[in-house]
């Protein structure tokens, strides 16, 4: 097809680069107006304004908690009863059964994780072969598994999200380890040091324990955790002007609530609403104990309709119940934790760095982040023109790169990536790579001599395309590693090195090959 002269057919190439212009200026300029698009790996980071693009921590301001979690694995363990093998482990060890991980490899071998920071390796070791299994120090390593690490990144991003601290995110850094070199980072855009670490600090463990004489003395024993709940509701006001957090528990938790609370006299008459925990602890009688991380939130007894449901087993089929704690910002932490979950184990933050960047400095990054990309087209454009001195070559294979970038960006903006500098310094050598296939397209065809007719220009333009397509290969296979393994910032320039890469062999290269033809042949 012809348009004027202009034939579509031979100059599809021009086509398609026209499409993807058009394609990311819908990404960067939406019409419901800028910051609509989510951005990739959960982030949710600052929006860029006008356009659509968002901006990471080191162009927003905020702060980055880099950290080991808690905990040492004894590896190759044999291992026949997960359940037993944790409650063994935790009696030998003296440790909470919380702390105690026992995960099955392959059938009858496991991997075994304790999460007390007291615990040393040796000491590990030895509870081990106190509970019957045959361990040696040498089977012990400092860290946590991998499945670890990705559930302790879950709950974070859930902590984040429900905590107020909009546009954070978790991952884990250096993930070619499976020991002490893997670190969680948390980022948050705009929230200070303070306000990250307290509430990712905590491990966030929460159980419902039933306190009841025994003998003569109290015992303690735990019915569920936040595992045990099918749902959460937002914090209300009861009758008397507390706030409580109303749950709903699953099947499994609510029958073995209710077992607990006929076993233990709970439901008797006179034990009904007894609990006396704040007042007299030494005799507290039959109370519910809401525990946070082993710390004693809040404490009540069972409620007269409470106790009616149980009777009847009404609560089986409705199991809802409500726990609380002392004031409205304790209860505000308590709900955040039965919503997110417990991490498996604390961060070791002590360990770990901190980094915190001011909005005001992060602003300024972002200009001089402009700056120097101008700069660097200016310099590109310098070299051009001075090297071919043909304002029909320099002009498009400027227009060209160019064009590469704002696709680039339209990526980053359809995706969602958070731009930091890596992702600047990414397109800085962007626009250095393609410019530089663009020379090398630009010498293959005028330095050989004069081009009278179309196939000797396609042969010209295949021989430089060959070789700008087995610098690409190289480029994006040495660059593949750093984009798959969490390796921080470097991972950041090569996704955009690699995508940029990719749209200039694919679309910008072609494209000027098709518009140098049309300049230089009748």
């Amino acid at each position: 097809m012809s348009v004027g002269g202009y034939s579509v057919r031979d100059n599809w190439r021009v086509v398609l680069l026209v499409v993807f212009v058009l394609l990311s200026t819908v990404a960067l300029f939406p019409l419901g107006g800028g910051g609509s698009a989510a951005p990739a790996n959960g982030t949710n980071a600052t929006t860029g304004g006008v356009t659509d693009l968002q901006y990471g921590l080191e162009l927003s301001g905020g702060t980055r908690v880099r950290a080991p979690l808690v905990g040492l694995t004894a590896e190759d363990v044999s291992v026949s009863d997960v359940g037993q093998a944790e409650r063994e482990i935790a009696g030998a060890l003296g440790v909470s059964l919380l702390d105690v991980e026992v995960r099955l490899v392959s059938q009858g071998t496991a991997t075994v994780e304790v999460f007390d920071a007291n615990v040393t390796e040796q000491e590990f070791a030895a509870g081990l072969q106190r509970a019957g299994y045959d361990v040696g120090v040498e089977q012990v390593r400092d860290g946590v598994t991998e499945q670890t690490r990705q559930d302790a990144v879950r709950t974070l991003e859930r902590r984040i999200n429900q905590g107020g601290l909009t546009g954070g995110s978790a991952y884990v850094s250096n993930s070619i380890g499976t020991g002490e070199g893997a670190f969680v980072v948390v980022e948050v855009p705009n929230a200070d040091r303070e306000e990250v670490v307290s509430l990712i600090g905590e491990r966030g463990q929460v159980q419902t324990v039933a306190l009841f004489p025994d003998n003569g003395t109290y015992r303690e024993v735990p019915l569920f955790t936040q595992q045990g709940l099918a749902g959460v509701q937002p914090i209300r006001q009861n009758e008397q002007g507390q706030p409580v957090v109303p749950v709903t528990l699953t099947d499994e938790a609510a029958q073995n609530f209710t077992n607990a609370m006929q076993n233990f006299g709970f439901l008797e008459p006179g034990n009904v609403g007894t609990c006396r925990y704040q007042t007299t602890p030494e005799n507290p009688g039959y109370c519910l104990l809401t525990v946070v991380d082993g710390e004693v939130v809040y404490s009540a007894g069972i409620a007269p309709s409470l106790a009616d449901s149980l009777r009847s087993d009404n609560f089986l089929r409705d199991p809802g119940y409500q726990t609380s704690a002392t004031s409205q910002s304790e209860a505000q932490r308590l709900r955040l934790n039965l919503v997110a979950g417990a991490l498996p184990t604390t961060l070791n933050i002590d360990q770990g760095t901190t980094f915190f960047l001011q909005p005001s400095q992060a602003s300024e990054f972002k200009q001089f982040s402009v700056v120097t990309g101008l700069a660097a087209v200016l310099a590109v454009a310098v070299m051009v023109f001075g090297r071919y001195r043909r304002k029909e070559v320099a002009v498009p294979m400027l227009f060209t790169a160019a064009a590469e970038v704002y696709i680039l960006l339209g990526f980053a903006a359809a995706i969602g990536l958070a731009l930091d500098l890596s992702h600047i310094a990414g397109f800085i050598a962007v626009i250095g790579t393609g410019v530089d296939d663009l020379v090398i397209i630009a010498d293959e065809i005028l330095q050989r001599g004069e081009i009278k007719t179309g196939r000797v220009f396609r042969s010209r333009f295949r021989k430089a395309f060959w070789v700008i397509g087995a610098a690409a290969a190289t480029t994006i296979i040495a660059m593949s590693p750093l984009a798959v393994l969490s390796l921080g910032d470097l991972q950041g320039f090569a996704i955009i090195t690699i995508v940029g890469v990719l749209i200039g062999v694919l679309v910008t290269r072609p494209a000027y090959g098709d518009v140098l033809r049309n300049l230089i042949l009748d």
